[in-house]
Parts: C-alpha cells; sequence; structure tokens
C-alpha cells in the first residue's frame, strides 16, 4: 500500500514537505485501501465458522477411520521383569572386572 500511494501521488521529490495536493491524494489513497481492508476482514469473519465446522467435521470422519491405539500392551510383548531380589544380581566385584575388559572397535 505505502509503495503504490507513494507512486501515485508523490509527483515533485525536489521538496521536503508534501503539497496539499499530495497530501489529499495520500489520504484517499490509503482510505481506499483500508476501507477495502476492512470489507475484506469483515468477509472473512462471517466465513470462518463454517471453514472450521466443515474442517472439525472432516477431522472426525478421518479419526473414525483410524483403527484405536492398544492401551494395554498384551503378554506377548511384555519385557521380562528383573527382580533386584533374587540373587542374581551382579556384585559389585563383578561390575568392576566388566569395567576393565577392553573396549573393541
Amino acid at each position: 500500500m505505502t509503495e503504490l500511494c507513494f507512486s501515485r501521488c508523490a509527483k515533485n521529490l525536489n521538496y521536503r514537505s508534501v503539497t496539499m495536493e499530495e497530501e489529499q491524494c495520500l489520504d484517499s489513497c490509503a482510505s481506499k485501501f483500508i476501507r477495502a481492508n476492512h470489507r475484506l476482514m469483515s468477509a472473512y469473519v462471517s466465513l470462518m465458522p463454517s471453514v472450521v465446522q466443515r474442517r472439525m467435521a472432516e477431522y472426525e470422519g478421518a479419526a473414525a477411520n483410524v483403527p484405536p491405539i492398544e492401551t494395554e500392551p498384551s503378554a506377548d510383548h511384555m519385557p521380562p521383569v528383573i527382580s533386584s531380589h533374587s540373587g542374581n544380581s551382579p556384585t559389585n566385584k563383578q561390575l568392576d572386572s566388566v569395567s576393565d575388559l577392553p573396549v573393541g572397535k
């Protein structure tokens, strides 16, 4: 808007101040763009609820076609339970010997 109104209304660049004719032209140019923007925004605001409702219906329809996610894992996919009280846990000495092993490439 700024560039368009400037190119339409600024006739003489030899002066620092804006002439009365240029000021009137700029006021009318800017007000025309502002009115057009207000009309577009009012159309957008009036159409937006129907667009949102249509999208929600599409999303709900797509969600109805998706199979439900299994909330509880079945016994086939459960990792084995390791008990720390079983006596099979490694001792500190065993852990120290593992840390002394050479690391392979």
